[in-house]
C-alpha cells in the first residue's frame, strides 16, 4: 500500500476513526498494531512472518542484553540479533548479488560455473526495519536506554506504519515514550499533519511523477549517445524527482503521524542549500546519516584516531551506505564518490579551520560566497546521481561523456517542453532549499496569513486532482 493511493485514503479514514473511538489506549493500540500489519501486508502477506520474526527475537534479545552483566554471555546475545537481522538482510537483499560476483569470480579464474539464478523476492522495507530493530539491540548492549517494557509497545515501535517501509528510521527513545500514555492530535497536529499528507503527495504526485519522472527515464534509458543538454536535463530531472519522491514520503509519513497525535523525526532539511557535503549529509535522509554516524562511523574510530584513519572511517561508512541502497556496484561508486567528497573536504578545513565549506553562511558578502558554494556541492551530487540511477558503468559512463563533452551528433530524446518544465522547477527547488535552509514549511506556514494559507493549500489540492494518476512505488521502497 502506498501513500498515493485511493486504497491508503480508504485505509487512512478507517485507521483514524477506529483510532479516535473511546475505548481504552491499549485497544488503541491494538487497532494501530493491526492496521499496520495490514498496511504491510497489502505487498506480500508471508514476508510479515520476518517482521514478526525480527520484532520477537529483537525484543527478548534486547531485554536480556540490558540485564546481562557477564560480558560473554553479553557478546553472544548481541551476535545473535546481528546475525538475526544481518543474516536476513544479507540473504533477501543481497543474496544474488553475492552469488553472481562469486560465478564471476569463479569463472575469471578458469572454471566453468553457473549455478541457476536464485529467485529472491525483497521484502518491502527490510533494510528500514533492519536498521530500527538493530539499534535497540545495540543500545540495549551498551545500556544507552531503558528496555521496552511491553511487546505491544515494542511491536508497534517496529510497525508502525506511517515509517514502516521507508523511514524516517526511528530509534526507541524517539517514539517508545509516545506509546506509553494516550495520545489523541491536538486540532493544531490535525491541520498541521492534514497540510504535510497534502504537501507530500504534491511533491510525490505533481512535482516528481508528472513532471520529473518522464525526462529522467527518457535520460537514463537511452541507448544512443545524447546531447549534452539533454544528458544534464534528464540527471537534474532525476536529483529533482528522488528529492521530491523520498522527501514526499518522509512529509507523508510524518503528517499521518501528526493526525494521530505522535511526532516522527525530521528526514530532510533542504539538502540542496547545503554549503558543504557534511553539510548536505546533515539535511539529507538525516536519519539514516545519523544512523551510520553513531552506530558506524564512531565505533569504527571516527576522527579520534588522526587524519588519515579519519579519511579511511569516512570512506568505509559512506562505501557501506551506498551498499545498503542497493546490491549494485554503481551504489558501491555512488558511496565511494561521497566518501571522497567528505574527505576532500575535512582535509581542506583541516589546513584552514575556520575556513571551512560550511562556514560561509554568514551575513553580507559571505552569504553570496555561500550560495555559490551551494550550487558547486549541487554540481558534484548530480554527478553522484548517475551512478545511482543508472543500470550499470556502462550506461553510467555514457551519461557522463554526454554531460562533460559536446557531441553536434548526439541524439535529442527531450522535448522543448520537458526542458523548459525541468529548468523551472529545478531552478525554484534550488532557490527554495537555499532561502528556507535555516527554517521549515511549518514554521513558514505559521507566518503566512490564513486565507494565504488556505490559498496555496488549495492549489495544493487541485494541482493534485488535476495530475495523472500515479499509484507507482516510492523510489525509495526499492531499498
Amino acid at each position: 500500500m502506498v501513500f498515493n493511493s485511493y486504497t491508503f485514503i480508504v485505509f487512512f479514514l478507517v485507521m483514524m476513526g477506529l483510532y479516535n473511538l473511546p475505548i481504552s489506549w491499549k485497544s488503541r493500540k491494538i487497532i494501530l498494531l493491526l492496521g499496520s500489519y495490514l498496511f504491510y501486508a497489502a505487498w506480500n502477506p508471508p514476508f510479515i512472518l520476518l517482521l514478526w520474526l525480527s520484532t520477537v527475537i529483537d525484543f527478548f534479545v534486547g531485554r536480556a542484553l540490558y540485564t546481562q552483566e557477564n560480558k560473554a554471555k553479553k557478546k553472544a546475545l548481541l551476535v545473535i540479533s546481528l546475525i538475526g537481522n544481518l543474516g536476513m538482510l544479507c540473504f533477501f537483499k543481497y543474496g544474488g548479488f553475492l552469488l553472481e560476483n562469486f560465478v564471476s569470480l569463479v569463472n575469471a579464474l578458469g572454471m566453468d560455473f553457473h549455478p541457476a539464478k536464485p529467485n529472491i523476492i525483497l521484502p518491502a522495507g527490510i533494510s528500514f526495519y533492519t536498521f530500527t530493530t538493530l539499534c535497540y539491540t545495540i543500545d540495549m548492549y551498551k545500556k544507552e536506554s531503558k528496555p521496552v517494557k511491553s511487546l505491544l509497545d515494542f511491536s508497534l515501535f517496529v510497525t508502525f506504519f506511517p515509517h514502516l517501509v521507508a523511514g524516517p528510521i526511528v530509534r526507541p527513545p524517539q517514539l517508545v515514550p509516545q506509546f506509553e500514555s494516550p495520545k489523541k492530535a491536538t486540532r493544531l497536529q490535525l491541520y498541521q499533519g492534514l497540510f504535510l499528507l497534502s504537501l507530500g503527495l504534491f511533491m510525490k504526485v505533481v512535482l516528481a511523477d508528472t513532471f520529473l519522472s518522464g525526462p529522467a527515464d527518457t535520460v537514463f534509458s537511452a541507448k544512443a549517445a545524447l546531447q549534452t543538454l539533454d544528458a544534464w536535463m534528464g540527471v537534474l530531472a532525476f536529483s529533482g524527482q528522488i528529492f521530491f519522491d523520498f522527501a514526499g514520503y518522509s512529509t507523508c509519513a510524518i503528517g499521518v503521524a501528526a493526525c494521530m497525535g505522535f511526532t516522527l523525526p525530521e528526514n530532510f532539511r533542504y539538502p540542496y542549500g547545503a554549503t558543504g557535503f557534511s553539510d548536505f549529509w546533515r539535511r539529507w535522509h538525516i536519519t539514516l546519516s545519523a544512523w551510520l554516524r553513531d552506530y558506524l562511523y564512531i565505533p569504527i574510530g571516527g576522527n579520534r584516531k588522526g587524519p588519515v584513519r579519519t579519511y579511511i572511517n569516512l570512506m568505509i561508512t559512506m562505501l557501506l551506505g551506498g551498499l545498503w541502497h542497493g546490491a549494485n556496484w554503481t551504489f558501491v561508486v555512488w558511496g565511494a564518490l561521497h566518501g571522497l567528497y567528505l574527505s576532500i573536504e575535512r582535509f581542506i578545513q583541516g589546513m584552514k579551520p575556520n575556513a571551512g565549506l560550511q562556514n560561509a553562511q554568514v551575513a553580507g558578502v559571505s552569504m553570496r560566497l555561500g550560495f555559490v558554494k551551494a550550487l558547486f556541492v549541487f554540481f558534484l551530487v548530480n554527478v553522484t546521481w548517475v551512478f545511482f540511477r543508472a543500470p550499470d558503468f556502462t550506461s553510467a559512463w555514457q551519461l557522463l561523456t554526454a554531460m562533460f563533452t559536446q557531441n553536434s551528433k548526439g541524439e535529442i530524446v527531450l522535448s522543448t517542453l520537458q526542458v523548459i518544465s525541468v529548468s523551472v522547477i529545478i531552478v525554484g527547488m534550488v532557490l527554495c532549499h537555499w532561502r528556507m535552509r535555516n527554517t521549515s514549511v511549518l514554521a513558514t506556514a505559521g507566518k503566512l496569513p490564513s486565507w494565504l494559507l488556505g490559498l496555496v493549500w488549495a492549489i495544493l489540492l487541485i494541482l493534485l486532482i488535476l495530475s495523472q494518476e500515479s499509484s507507482g512505488s516510492f523510489i525509495y521502497f526499492q531499498f
